[in-house]
């Protein structure tokens, strides 16, 4: 879906609930409280984040496409091997620790087909410290679909779509 054919906004006080929640699943993604940011997590979760490939506007194919290259491609069954990775003792790219900063803006709300669900656009920027000089800046967008249900948000759908179509970083040991 693009911008001529959004739906309605949404009302401002969901639209309120959903930009808190993302602010809230940054400090829990910075404090590496993983299972409760699981938590957030729809069982049917598709989390995407393709390559981007450098191409000439009148290319037809695009930067990205599902089913070509992806950094990440996860089902929940995948964000939570990810996650068990982190808590294990052998880990050693995570110790010490990578020190994460995300900062979330220019966040949008729309109602979709469903009534349950909303589109939620977002930017970010992860900023990411590891030992003493390995420093990571990624910026980028996402465009979230987020399903209300039993009287909470839980993120079905994410596509993380980053400036970059070279990552320099040594790893990629990070959510967005």
């Amino acid at each position: 879906m693009n911008a001529a054919t959004e739906l309605v906004c949404a009302p401002e006080t969901t639209a309120r609930r959903l930009e808190q929640l993302l602010y809230r699943e940054a400090r829990l993604l910075d404090t590496e409280c993983w299972d409760a940011w699981l938590a957030l997590v729809a069982p049917d979760i598709h989390y995407w984040m393709p390559a981007v490939e450098n191409r000439r506007r009148s290319d037809k194919l695009g930067a990205w496409e599902p089913g070509r290259g992806a950094y990440f491609d996860d089902s929940l069954r995948e964000l939570s091997i990810r996650v068990a990775r982190f808590k294990q003792p052998s880990a050693w790219a995570e110790d010490p620790p990578t020190r994460h900063v995300h900062v979330i803006s220019n966040v949008e709300v729309y109602c979709t087909e469903h009534p349950d669900e909303y589109r939620v656009y977002s930017n970010f920027v992860n900023y990411r410290s590891r030992g003493e000089a390995d420093n990571d800046l990624l910026l980028g967008r996402r465009e979230d679909i987020w399903r209300h249900a039993s009287g909470e948000f839980l993120l079905a759908r994410r596509k993380v779509l980053i400036t970059q179509s070279l990552l320099l970083s040594k790893n990629l040991n990070t959510f967005f």
